[in-house]
């Protein structure tokens, strides 16, 4: 009896182990089958990449080495599909390729100038014949002190803000509060701030402000500095409190939206311009700056379509001189700090580069040369 059983469980062993051997055959060779579809799937798809590169009669000749290279490439290009997909909705595409936030015309913008009696004749006069004769509606002069010849060409927008000729920080900031309060009582939606020494161009400025809506809050310029203003801000009673923050030049121009503005306007309109810009000792780009950065919390949008004379103007390239927004000229290090334009002017004849500008932009004008037109 004991024999018998000795004998069924021998058997029963061994069928087993035969069992868990035929099973582990099978898992092996299902695991290798599965391997070799997908090194079939990466060749083939390698080879795809690298028919893609090659003239068709050197793909017959790729041998091992070559596949072999060819893998690093295809999942280079297997990584930037990911990233493709991965890519948020519209951001491949530039804002200046986006379809208008709002549909603004020049009209919808008020365009300051902000001069003193002593350029008029050195610097007015050349805005007047060139940027400014395409756009009077638009533009308004901030001086400070009266000319009739001024009134005579652009009218009611000669503004005389009775402030100091003085270039001091009392000055500026008086004439920017003039701007301001002026601007407000336009209605217009964009309030751009320029120098006498700026270029505009203006058709460029219209498509760049039409990203945002101007009930946004929008402060767009360039700083001057590669880093935040630093500042002490006046609390009263001998206290003071140190602030910093980023600021668009004023040489270069800026731009505030009409939402933004409104809110500036405890800080900003009547004398309280004046005001703050003592509050915290700085003039009145910075002033701006102040107001919305670190009062208002609002950042600065940068934009590299607006130059002043503290840049090296010789970067921009005539190709890209109808995309920028303000151009300057100046001194810079003791040299001459000017675009760089062959064409219509020599230096002599227009040593600021504007009049060559516009009629680069503008070749239809009356006293352009011919020989621009193209």
């Amino acid at each position: 009896m004991l024999k018998n059983n000795g004998k069924k469980a021998a058997l029963s062993v061994a069928s087993t182990a035969c069992l868990c051997l035929l099973l582990l055959l099978l898992a092996v060779q299902h695991h290798r089958a599965q391997v070799d579809e997908v090194t079939d799937g990466e060749n083939t798809g390698t080879r795809s990449l690298l028919q893609d590169s090659a003239p068709e009669e050197e793909n017959a000749q790729l041998g091992d080495s070559q596949v072999k290279k060819g893998f690093s490439a295809y999942f280079t290009k297997l990584t930037r599909a990911r990233r493709e997909v991965e890519k948020p909705a519209g951001s491949s595409a530039s804002a200046a390729d986006a379809p208008p936030a709002e549909d603004i015309s020049a009209d919808d913008i008020f365009i300051a100038v902000k001069t003193t009696k002593k350029f008029h004749q050195s610097r007015l006069n050349l805005l007047l014949d060139t940027w400014i004769s395409r756009n009077m509606q638009q533009t308004y002069i901030f001086t400070d002190g009266d000319d009739e010849e001024l009134k005579e060409t652009i009218g009611s927008h000669a503004i005389n803000t009775n402030c100091s000729a003085a270039h001091s920080r009392q000055a500026l900031s008086c004439k920017m509060a003039v701007e301001y309060d002026n601007f407000i009582e336009s209605g217009k939606k964009w309030f751009c701030h320029v120098d006498d020494d700026n270029y505009v161009n203006v058709q460029t400025l219209v498509k760049y402000l039409s990203q945002y809506p101007h009930t946004q809050d929008m402060y767009i310029g360039k700083p001057s500095l590669d880093r935040p203003i630093e500042a002490t801000e006046r609390l009263g009673d001998n206290k003071m409190k140190p602030v910093n923050f980023w600021f668009a030049t004023g040489g270069a121009g800026f731009c505030v939206s009409r939402g933004l503005a409104l809110k500036m306007s405890p800080w900003a309109s009547g004398g309280h311009f004046m005001n703050t810009a003592e509050k915290i000792r700085l003039p009145d780009d910075c002033t701006i700056g102040y107001i919305i950065e670190s009062v208002l919390g609002v950042p600065l949008t940068r934009s590299n379509l607006f130059h002043s004379h503290l840049e090296n103007l010789q970067q921009v390239s005539r190709s890209e001189i109808h995309k920028q927004i303000t151009l300057s000229y100046g001194m810079f290090e003791n040299k001459s700090n000017i675009i760089s334009l062959k064409g219509a002017f020599s230096v002599e004849e227009d040593p600021s580069r504007f009049k060559s500008v516009h009629c680069l932009l503008y070749p239809d004008t009356p006293w352009c040369p011919p020989q621009v037109a193209f």
